[in-house]
């Protein structure tokens, strides 16, 4: 199961219901997060996400909103006498800054902070996952994320039952591929079939591209920002960010199942157009609130 708690679904300034951006995704018992706005500790613990489980932090950009919460989040972590590594992806050529940012105060930390800077492609993988980075269409640098559940092979037991397969059959099938049952081989192709891994997306700070759509397609959840409604589309276009109803254009044209849309503009004390304008488009859309869990 794939737990997801939302911590910050604003975008740019905090509001009283909502604080700036981060999303933790739990797996496994490991806790990957999705940006880091001011705060997100301390939304962590409000909302029971056990930061000491947190393996990999993915920084979308350097914007602000993003990141200054890193500063206090590895401080706290230094606190609670951390001594297993924490990786932070960043895009490539922003390291640095990333690293004046830790280092503000000269912390002398007992734990090993590696950083990472990344570009296109597989940047990290798991026991059962690989992260995959994607660019974004923003005023700087900045990187999607998707998070893929490795396939499983499952048996169909109707069929290992029906061919007398048992026990420590499966274990050779396993390791060797086939059994030989009454001098007819048995491959193990024929008596399995795949699981589809879970899929999750992250897109934001971006206005709406083609890349997106591909790296989305057919995803369990597509996080997209949706700062603004579509009377402020021209302001959008300015700022590279997106509208709800874009978003939920991406996520039609992705095959997407659900579309959580995020980074949501301050100046929305009632979100309802946002979701409105996105549901004519694409029916599985919501928006979260920050504390929403949901498993997948």
């Amino acid at each position: 199961m794939i737990k997801i708690t939302f911590l910050g679904t604003s975008g740019s300034t905090p509001t009283k219901d909502r604080n700036l951006p981060s999303v933790a995704l739990e797996y496994n018992g490991e806790i990957l997060l999705f940006d880091c706005g001011e705060g997100t500790q301390r939304q962590a613990i409000f909302y029971s996400v056990n930061i000491s489980k947190i393996s990999k932090i993915f920084i979308s950009h350097i914007h602000g909103d993003h990141i200054i919460g890193l500063a206090g989040l590895t401080r706290t972590l230094a606190l609670n006498n951390r001594e297993k590594p924490l990786y932070i992806f960043v895009p490539a050529g922003e390291e640095k800054s990333i690293i004046k940012l830790l280092d503000f105060d000269n912390i002398n930390f007992k734990y090993s902070i590696i950083i990472e800077g990344i570009k296109s492609g597989i940047i990290s993988k798991g026991d059962s996952y690989t992260i995959r980075a994607f660019k974004l269409k923003h005023s700087i640098p900045t990187y999607g994320f998707v998070f893929k559940e490795n396939d499983k092979i499952k048996f169909d037991k109707k069929e290992c039952s029906k061919l007398g397969i048992k026990d420590l059959m499966f274990n050779e099938l396993k390791k060797n591929g086939k059994i030989n049952i009454n001098n007819n081989i048995i491959k193990l192709s024929d008596i399995t079939y795949v699981v589809n891994g879970k899929k999750i997306v992250y897109a934001t700070d971006t206005r709406p591209s083609i890349g997106t759509v591909n790296a989305a397609k057919n995803a369990d959840l597509l996080i997209h920002e949706a700062t603004y409604d579509e009377s402020k589309k021209n302001l959008a276009k300015e700022r590279m960010h997106s509208t709800a109803a874009e978003a939920a254009k991406i996520a039609k044209k992705a095959n997407c199942k659900k579309l959580a849309l995020f980074h949501i503009s301050s100046r929305y004390k009632n979100e309802d157009i946002l979701k409105t304008e996105s549901t004519v488009i694409f029916k599985n859309s919501f928006i979260p609130k920050d504390g929403m869990t949901i498993e997948i």
